[in-house]
């Protein structure tokens, strides 16, 4: 083993860069076209700059989710965890709202179901409906 490094980190570490390759490519390619919306250039050195810390942040992000997650004693993310994510932007925390709304009211409308009571509880509510 090379420096101590596992298998499994090298396998990590190979997974990690073959994501944000793919993450890079589609992010350079809107990057180039708002710059030509925008009449604008940028150079390689700046794109890469930029994909890396775009990159960075969403490794950081979903840490982050996955954590507030686990605080709510959670196994996955849910809406609320996203928008938490964003408190310190306003702007898009109340943007991310707003699509929440929006996507709550194209759900299709389910009854809630009820909790199952007990053998216990069953009895405990006869109980108290025999004492008439």
């Amino acid at each position: 083993m090379e420096g101590g490094e596992s298998d499994f980190e090298r396998e990590e570490d190979d997974r990690r860069e073959l994501l944000r390759d793919r993450f890079r490519l589609p992010l350079i390619s809107i990057a180039e076209t708002e710059a030509k919306k925008y009449e604008l250039e940028i150079s390689q050195p700046v794109m890469a700059c930029i994909s890396d810390l775009a990159f960075k942040f969403t490794e950081q992000l979903a840490k982050d989710l996955e954590l507030f997650a686990q605080h709510a004693g959670r196994k996955s993310v849910n809406m609320e965890d996203v928008i938490l994510s964003a408190h310190r932007n306003e702007h898009v925390a109340s943007l991310l709202r707003s699509f929440s709304d929006e996507m709550k009211g194209k759900e299709p409308q389910t009854e809630r179901k009820r909790k199952k009571t007990s053998k216990k509880e069953e009895k405990t509510i006869s109980d108290v409906m025999d004492i008439s």
